[in-house]
């Protein structure tokens, strides 16, 4: 898959590798002026955890190279203050199903997964949990349905619901920039209701990779040695934090009209034949596109489409019935002309037989 869609000229795909190349990352650097780190301490990644820190109305941050380290470290400093180890999150969490529950396996942490997978987790859900907790976990989008969210006052009661039982929140917020137009309040007054909160770069804002991990002093200093533990403290962080400067000032100012533009295109999209979207409207500039055909089909027309037409549809597929495709939209559909993209997903279901 990874040469075909390299091969392509135009890719609908967020990560497309034509749009992080060395050489246009090089000419960034050059033309802002990077001051580099040592082990991850000043320059420009301090400017980064400071530029968070404020953003998120955080007393301090972290930077970390991935965020499966800064998330595990999150739940152990919780839960070493408590007199638990558990922490409750969606079952599709990214600490349940991506990383070979690391979370138990380093820090001796109890993975506690409630709701349904296929729907945003209630308050009603948490009310089944009757052990002690050090932890809530949520995720904001909730990525893997659709990029759903809670409405503002059934989050706010999902966190008194933890609150009421000493437990910390921890906020994944690997795709927050992406779901704040939704709620229409400031980053700092949606992390204010967590103690944590988690944020990636090369996600939305379209960076090399890293992330930061916000809250209390303590607790990001304490962060800090897990870092080290982890083996995270690399001799420089620079490139990373560079690259995640710069989408924090270009690329976070467009979230409310990727967001319209995302609205746009699934109204678009659903109005053709054997198609639907998830949600709808969409929350944020992610959406899942519902297609009446097999996964597998679809994946064997989207590379016939990529050989013939030199254009990469998705990355991301589900089966079911219907199947999903994960739509994204970035600065990318300023490759296509208007109603496009509608006409080439119309063939890939044609194809898809």
């Amino acid at each position: 898959m990874s040469d075909l869609r390299a091969a392509c000229v135009r890719n609908l795909s967020a990560y497309a590798p034509q749009r992080r190349t060395p050489e246009a990352e090089v000419r960034r650097w050059a033309s802002e002026g990077v001051a580099g780190d040592l082990y991850g301490a000043g320059g420009v990644v301090a400017a980064v955890e400071q530029r968070v820190a404020d953003l998120l109305g955080k007393p301090a941050a972290v930077f970390m190279p991935t965020g499966t380290m800064a998330q595990q470290i999150a739940l152990r400093v919780h839960a070493d203050r408590r007199d638990s180890r558990v922490a409750v999150f969606h079952p599709l969490c990214h600490l349940e199903r991506h990383e070979e529950r690391a979370f138990e396996h380093l820090h001796g942490l109890v993975g506690r997964p409630v709701g349904d997978e296929d729907r945003l987790l209630t308050v009603a859900d948490l009310g089944q949990v009757s052990e002690p907790i050090a932890a809530l976990l949520l995720e904001l989008p909730q990525r893997m349905i659709g990029a759903q969210l809670p409405s503002w006052a059934e989050l706010c009661a999902q966190v008194d619901w933890a609150r009421e039982r000493w437990a910390a929140v921890h906020l994944d917020g690997a795709r927050l920039w992406e779901a704040q137009p939704f709620y229409g309040r400031p980053h700092a007054e949606i992390a204010a209701l967590f103690d944590t909160v988690y944020v990636s770069f090369y996600k939305g804002l379209a960076g090399l990779g890293g992330c930061v991990l916000a809250g209390p002093a303590a607790d990001v200093d304490e962060a800090r040695v897990w870092r080290t533990r982890h083996g995270g403290v690399v001799f420089a962080l620079w490139p990373y934090a560079a690259a995640a400067l710069h989408g924090l000032d270009v690329v976070l100012p467009q979230m409310p009209a990727r967001w319209a533009t995302a609205k746009a295109l699934a109204a678009e999209l659903s109005a053709l034949p054997g198609f639907g979207v998830r949600p709808e409207p969409p929350q944020t500039p992610i959406f899942q596109l519902l297609v009446d055909r097999g996964a597998a089909d679809l994946v064997r027309a989207r590379d016939e489409l990529a050989r013939a037409e030199s254009v990469w549809l998705f990355d991301r597929i589900w089966d079911g019935t219907p199947a999903r495709i994960e739509v994204t939209v970035s600065d990318q559909l300023a490759a296509f002309a208007a109603g496009e993209v509608g006409q080439l997903f119309a063939r890939l279901r044609n194809l898809a037989t």
